[in-house]
């Protein structure tokens, strides 16, 4: 019972983060319930405690705690503590919970990769019912969300995502003849995707990720296959930039938003240049609040009032918080809070069981480059997709190589 309740909880997370928003909401409570059904829950309790992932995901809840001691945005306070309670249910379920069947994991990471390319290929398809009047909005700096409604910087996560998991899921040893065809098509279908729709933060991860790929292969003497992918992240931007409208006229339309930010102008209808204003915005608060910040629930009203002595000429309603992960953290947390972040996204990668482990490897490092570009804490969308993913794979994980010696001394073995 506690391992199909694991299981439902996953099924319905990544459901949730697609198109039934209700479910996202609901998938911690049912891994809690999975943690209460495991009928060994009093010998596992003190695992928890000995699970650094689980534990670090704790430490942010405990940090948004103790800022309620200078806070003065109280109703926010209590929000983002609302809000915060799925750093402990998520990686409480995939800590406690009778763990997930290989079979199961595999289940879960194809149906999240199928999904995702599935409703990619809807998405592009209403793109191009009406090309013109989509690159006619893309030229202005919009963008079109997923045919479900998920919000492009996060679906662009997504299909990122779903591109390297799911030709790293064509070598598990259970995919069969047909799952490995269906992922390979996924992935194709992925790529095509995110040019076509010209979303800029999945195309970002897409090629830092294969570009670092590539220089790991070149590191390993891999030298043939290295310079070959090289070829074609140099190539393949440059004959959709060619070829495709949309291509263009996100080029195009980025260009000119930076320059309208640098020469001067009215920046309030473009979003890059708006972003650009707000990372000042947020250096000026940093300096002068560096140590613990000013807040979590603080950062918001402290950037507008930041605005009220330079707005860059923008009107109230288009002063935006700063659009990147750690500028926010600092500006909320300080030093001390950005510490806190980056030991949980980046602790993985000093123990050897994580370490090794391809997937959490792509988890991370897309993760940390999608954060230069968007505040993901701030979106609920985001945040959920970072919580089901970290605890999945990165407390997961380290939960398998706890249980190795619980088996050793465990007297039935």
């Amino acid at each position: 019972m506690s391992q199909h309740l694991l299981w439902l909880a996953c099924g319905a997370g990544v459901a949730g983060l697609l198109a039934f928003r209700m479910l996202i909401a609901l998938s911690p409570v049912v891994g809690v319930l999975a943690v209460l059904a495991n009928p060994r829950l009093r010998q596992v309790l003190s695992r928890y405690w000995r699970n650094g992932a689980a534990l670090r995901a704790a430490a942010l809840v405990a940090f948004l705690l103790l800022s309620g001691l200078y806070t003065s945005q109280w109703a926010v306070w209590r929000h983002e503590l609302f809000r915060s309670l799925t750093w402990l249910g998520v990686p409480l379920a995939f800590t406690l919970a009778v763990p997930l069947s290989a079979r199961q994991r595999l289940t879960v990471g194809a149906g999240f990769v199928l999904s995702v390319a599935a409703v990619g290929l809807v998405t592009m398809g209403q793109y191009l019912l009406n090309p013109a009047e989509a690159n006619e909005a893309i030229r202005i700096g919009q963008n079109m969300q997923a045919a479900t409604g998920t919000f492009h910087i996060a679906f662009g996560t997504m299909l990122a995502q779903a591109f390297f998991w799911g030709l790293l899921l064509r070598g598990h040893p259970l995919a069969g003849r047909v799952l490995r065809g269906l992922l390979l098509l996924a992935a194709a279908g992925i790529v095509l995707t995110l040019h076509v729709l010209a979303y800029r933060t999945g195309l970002l991860l897409l090629y830092t990720g294969l570009l670092a790929y590539a220089v790991r292969l070149l590191v390993r003497r891999n030298l043939l296959a290295g310079l070959l992918l090289l070829l074609g992240v140099v190539l393949v931007p440059w004959i959709a930039y060619r070829t495709l409208d949309s291509v263009e006229q996100r080029v195009s339309a980025t260009v000119y938003d930076v320059s309208q930010y640098l020469e001067g102008h009215d920046i309030n209808d473009y979003s890059l240049a708006r972003r650009l204003a707000a990372v000042e915005t947020a250096g000026t608060i940093i300096r002068q609040h560096w140590l613990l910040g000013v807040g979590p629930a603080d950062a918001y009203a402290a950037m507008q009032d930041q605005y009220s002595w330079q707005d860059f000429g923008l009107r109230p309603e288009n002063r935006v918080n700063v659009h990147n992960q750690y500028l926010s953290t600092l500006v909320g947390g300080g030093v001390v809070g950005l510490a806190l972040w980056l030991a949980l996204l980046l602790w993985p990668l000093v123990q050897p069981a994580t370490r090794r482990n391809p997937y959490v490897a792509v988890f991370i490092f897309t993760q940390a480059i999608a954060m230069l570009v968007v505040d993901i804490l701030s979106l609920q969308i985001s945040l959920n997709l970072f919580v089901f993913g970290y605890g999945f794979l990165v407390v997961a994980t380290e939960t398998a190589h706890l249980r190795v010696p619980e088996a050793a001394d465990s007297p039935a073995v």
